[in-house]
C-alpha cells in the first residue's frame, strides 16, 4: 500500500502560481515561512544564505526588467531574492584565523552555499503553500545578474542564486507531470540504460499533457524540449561574474 499523509499530499500537489490576488502576505507570514527556511538542513551549519524581501513596487518593476519582465514580480505582494551568501562567513571568522589562511572563496564553499540556500528556500516554499499561498521560483535574476547585485547592494561572496514569487494564487496551473521514478531512482549504481529508456515513456506523457493544455496546440515532447534548451546558450557571463565576486577562487 502506498504510503501516504498531509505531507506528501501537499507536496504532490505543487504547482507554479504566476496570478496572484491582491492580497497582502503579513509580516507574520513571512517570518514563519523563512523561519522553516532556516530549519532545513545546512551544511555544517555554516547556513550560508541571505534572503531578500522585496516588497516596494518600484523595486519590483526594476528587478522584473532585469528579470526578464516577468510580470508575476510586479504583481506578487512580496518577491524574494534568495543569495549564496559566504560574506557573512568571512567577515565573523576573520578575527578567530589569526592570520591563518582562509578558503571562503573556494568552489567547495560556493557549492555549499549554493546548496544551502536551495535547501532553505524548498523548506519554505513548503511552508508557504501550507498556509495557502503560492509560489512560483525565477531563475530569471542571473539574467542580468551584476546589474541586479548592484541594485539590491550584494556585497562580495554573495549571488543571486534565484527568486520566489510569493503570494495568494489568483490562477493555478495543473500539475505538471514528472520523469517516472525509475528514471530518477537508481539501486546500488548508476542504471545508465533505464535512465533513457524511461524517457521514451515521459515524452509520451509530456505529448499529452501539452496537447491538454494547449488544447491541441502543441504536442512537443519532453525530449525535444531539453534538446532546444541545451541548444540555447544561457547566462554565459555567470562564471565571470562568480570570479569577479570572490568566488571559484581555489
Amino acid at each position: 500500500m502506498k504510503p501516504n499523509n498531509e505531507t506528501l499530499e501537499l507536496l504532490n500537489r505543487h504547482t507554479s502560481v504566476r496570478q496572484f490576488q491582491d492580497k497582502p502576505v503579513s509580516d507574520e507570514q513571512l517570518a514563519a515561512i523563512i523561519g522553516a527556511g532556516q530549519m532545513a538542513s545546512t551544511s555544517s551549519n555554516v547556513q550560508a544564505y541571505t534572503v531578500i524581501a522585496v516588497t516596494e513596487p518600484d523595486l519590483k518593476a526594476q528587478l522584473s526588467k532585469l528579470s526578464g519582465n516577468q510580470a508575476y514580480i510586479e504583481q506578487c505582494p512580496v518577491f524574494l531574492v534568495w543569495c549564496a551568501d559566504l560574506y557573512r562567513l568571512r567577515e565573523i571568522s576573520g578575527p578567530h584565523l589569526q592570520g591563518a589562511a582562509s578558503y571562503e572563496g573556494s568552489t567547495e564553499n560556493l557549492i555549499v552555499a549554493t546548496v544551502d540556500v536551495a535547501l532553505a528556500a524548498q523548506n519554505a516554499a513548503v511552508a508557504a503553500e501550507s498556509l495557502g499561498l503560492g509560489i512560483v521560483y525565477i531563475g530569471g535574476v542571473r539574467n542580468n545578474i551584476a546589474e541586479l547585485s548592484e541594485l539590491l547592494g550584494l556585497p562580495e561572496l554573495v549571488y543571486p542564486v534565484f527568486g520566489m514569487c510569493l503570494g495568494y494564487p489568483a490562477g493555478v496551473n495543473g500539475i505538471r507531470p514528472r520523469l517516472p521514478l525509475q528514471a530518477v531512482l537508481h539501486h546500488n549504481g548508476y542504471q545508465a540504460e533505464a535512465s533513457v529508456e524511461q524517457v521514451k515513456v515521459y515524452d509520451e506523457v509530456t505529448r499529452d499533457y501539452m496537447r491538454e493544455r494547449t488544447r491541441g496546440q502543441k504536442d512537443t515532447p519532453w525530449s525535444e524540449m531539453m534538446a532546444g534548451r541545451l541548444a540555447q546558450p544561457s547566462r554565459l557571463q555567470m562564471k565571470e561574474f562568480l570570479l569577479q565576486k570572490g568566488f571559484m577562487q581555489k
